[in-house]
């Protein structure tokens, strides 16, 4: 893997942790019992299938649970142990994010950032691969 070019990015806060759940209705009542709010819900498309997503959040700490779509609940039931599937960071401007990595030769996944109806305005985001396959997502609410 070539090494990105060095950037200066506006990072302003972690802006969730992504965890992949098979049950979201469990998950969304143990993550209460922890003192999380369910404070978003909004459905998604996988692979031309629906999932569901929640944001659970208490005081600044948000976290996405997300169940994928049937047919992708295997793979993340035979995973075994917990995963963290991403973090998320807030970001003013995300096509001026995305074009400082996109020049700075950075391993984008997404070809340019996803519009996404999530929160009341919705949000845009997009991925980067780190030097062993993590995901951090830059993302920046509406």
């Amino acid at each position: 893997m070539n090494m990105p070019l060095p950037v200066n990015l506006k990072l302003e806060n972690i802006q969730h942790v992504g965890i992949p759940v098979t049950n979201i209705e469990a998950s969304e009542i143990f993550y209460s019992k922890l003192g999380f709010e369910n404070v978003m819900r909004a459905n998604f498309v996988h692979h031309n299938e629906t999932g569901i997503c929640i944001m659970m959040k208490q005081g600044n700490i948000v976290i996405e649970l997300y169940q994928m779509p049937q047919l992708e609940l295997a793979a993340v039931a035979a995973r075994g142990d917990g995963h963290v599937d991403h973090v998320a960071f807030d970001v003013p401007d995300i096509d001026e994010t995305f074009a400082i990595l996109a020049n700075a030769g950075y391993h984008i996944l997404e070809a340019a950032p996803v519009q996404l109806n999530f929160w009341s305005n919705g949000c845009k985001y997009f991925n980067i691969l780190g030097p062993d396959g993590e995901r951090l997502e830059f993302n920046q609410v509406l």
